[in-house]
């Protein structure tokens, strides 16, 4: 809500670098079934699409830093980070968090589109951020290293709202886009600039629509667009140009969800298997955990149209066939009894080893780089070093707090910090993040630190400046000078979307990771979906006094 096409022939043009057979080849015939949410994290606005065996998913992430991830699977099921479309928001300098400037929040990555083009081996990321311009980053997989890299582009003068990308058989690339009235922009052979633009359909009335993905399939020209927050339309062309004109259909319209408490299954795109069968990905409003993506398989008829194959109910299933073969080498593949979560690579254990941050983790803003640092490899202990860079009582106007997504339904997030270098007047800690927030964290007050929780941070809905910098609302020990202190946030993001239940989440601490003691009430989780992000966890060093401080965040778990 801001608020595929079947790829070209590849024979004989490059192809990014995609796991080995060896790694993927095994198949457990026994794997029947999977079972929706396929992810249970907050990856909205989905663009998804398939390269050979492999299926990408591009999301919005606001003004979280880096922007606009790219998810990887092989079976539309499971999957994993491996990339940042943008890695470092280059939209303006509210989104380096400016002391005294307002900053990003809620502005910045929404609904994008993101294809691979085979000719020139590039993935291509759109996005109109803003104004009225689209930037563009465009990226290619090292065959040799599996890394990525990205390179930015001047932006295009025209903003292509809610855009879906589509690369045609003739390798001609397009740009559907708009709200209400929806266009269709052509763009020049480098796809860096604009050709033409027309609009090619107005929903009747007026009627609010978005969110567009275009596809062309057996030749003719499709995009669909969403009607939130609950319903999907698909627009068909009339003849033999993506030009259109366009007659829709609706696809889903209040359809019941797979899960209680969540909002209905729309915004997504399509997709097809290398076997030809196609299915729609959507997104389900299920706050406070975000917005999260469940799969349908999708059937044609006789006139070209797409439908949803629903469960007996006439509901989206709960449980629907594999999509593919499951690799019995996922830690998360199915049995015959169906897969109950999507949970990706990144659950267990960080120690920060990697030499760079891995692909779950996302700045608040773009970050100060020269106040953090990766240090060491396994051998030495590893560790993510995170100097002070500001000099604020706010923690939403602190630069440098990192964080990553929750796993829902319940999970817990476990942070463990070497505090010995904190200063007066340093404040660090573990915070649920959101608009609404609270943390667990060790104040340094002269020579004393103490473990605090801190709730009621919050900023002002809808200009996302800060209302309130927090009530302490529980004090625990004091925390020696060579002592690590683990901090807990355990979440229980369990949808209740549109009641009245608030679900919660609770704090605790540990001086040696095993016995754990709760400090303060239960935190009251809201439910609304105008921050748009599901609450994350995240870990935070800033200073109120001056800089110089630091802390050495040791691992995280979950």
């Amino acid at each position: 809500m801001r608020p595929l096409l079947r790829l070209i022939p590849l024979l004989g043009l490059f192809l990014p670098a995609v796991a080995s057979p060896a790694q993927h080849a095994a198949v457990n015939p026994r794997a029947a079934t999977f079972t929706n949410p396929v992810l249970w994290e907050d990856y909205p606005d989905l663009d998804v699409f398939r390269v050979a065996s492999v299926f990408y998913y591009s999301s919005s992430t606001f003004a979280y830093s880096p922007g606009a991830p790219v998810l990887q699977s092989y079976d539309l099921v499971n999957w994993t980070p491996v990339t940042h479309s943008v890695p470092r928001l280059n939209f303006g300098p509210q989104y380096d968090l400016p002391r005294g400037t307002p900053g990003g929040y809620v502005k910045g990555i929404w609904a994008s589109t993101l294809r691979y083009r085979a000719s020139n081996d590039q993935f291509y990321w759109y996005g109109c951020v803003e104004s009225n311009k689209t930037y563009i980053w465009t990226g290619r997989i090292n065959n040799n290293t599996n890394k990525w890299t990205w390179t930015p582009h001047p932006p295009i003068p025209t903003c292509y709202y809610d855009s879906g990308l589509l690369i045609d058989s003739d390798d001609t690339m397009y740009v559907a886009y708009g709200k209400t009235t929806i266009h269709v922009a052509q763009l020049s052979g480098d796809g860096l600039s604009q050709l033409r633009t027309q609009p090619v359909y107005t929903a009747p009335g007026n009627t609010y629509i978005e969110g567009s993905r275009m596809y062309r399939v057996n030749g003719t020209y499709y995009i669909l667009v969403t009607q939130p927050a609950a319903a999907e339309w698909v627009l068909k062309s009339t003849s033999g140009s993506p030009f259109g004109p366009y007659e829709a259909r609706v696809l889903v319209d209040r359809i019941q969800g797979p899960i209680a408490d969540a909002g209905f299954a729309h915004q997504g795109g399509m997709v097809d298997t290398q076997e030809g069968q196609w299915h729609y990905v959507a997104f389900m409003d299920a706050y406070p955990g975000g917005r999260i993506p469940v799969v349908a398989p999708l059937r044609w008829d006789g006139d070209g149209w797409p439908e949803v194959v629903k469960d007996e109910t006439g509901g989206w299933g709960r449980v629907y066939p594999y999509p593919v073969p499951v690799p019995t080498t996922s830690s998360s593949a199915g049995t015959e009894t169906g897969k109950e979560v999507g949970v990706d690579a990144g659950m267990g254990r960080d120690e920060f080893t990697g030499g760079e941050l891995s692909h779950h983790w996302e700045w608040n803003h773009n970050p100060d780089d020269a106040k953090w640092e990766l240090v060491g490899g396994k051998e030495e202990g590893g560790g993510l070093v995170l100097r002070t860079a500001s000099v604020t009582g706010d923690l939403f106007a602190a630069r440098n707090t990192l964080t990553r997504r929750i796993t829902g339904p319940r999970s817990s997030g476990t942070f463990r910090l070497d505090v010995s270098g904190m200063r007066d007047g340093d404040r660090a800690g573990a915070v649920l993040f959101r608009d609404q927030a609270a943390y667990i964290g060790v104040w340094k007050e002269g020579g004393n630190a103490r473990i605090v929780m801190v709730n009621d941070l919050r900023l002002t809905e809808g200009t996302w400046t800060t209302a309130s910098t927090g009530t302490v609302a529980a004090t625990g020990p004091t925390v020696g000078n060579a002592q690590d202190v683990w901090l807990r946030i355990e979440a229980d993001i369990t949808p209740a979307f549109n009641t009245n239940t608030m679900r919660t989440t609770t704090f605790s601490y540990s001086f040696d990771g095993r016995t754990f003691t709760r400090l303060g009430k239960p935190f009251g989780m809201t439910n609304s979906w105008r921050y748009f992000s599901g609450y994350r966890y995240g870990v935070f060093n800033f200073a109120t006094k001056a800089l110089g401080g630091e802390v050495k965040v040791k691992s995280f778990e979950t």
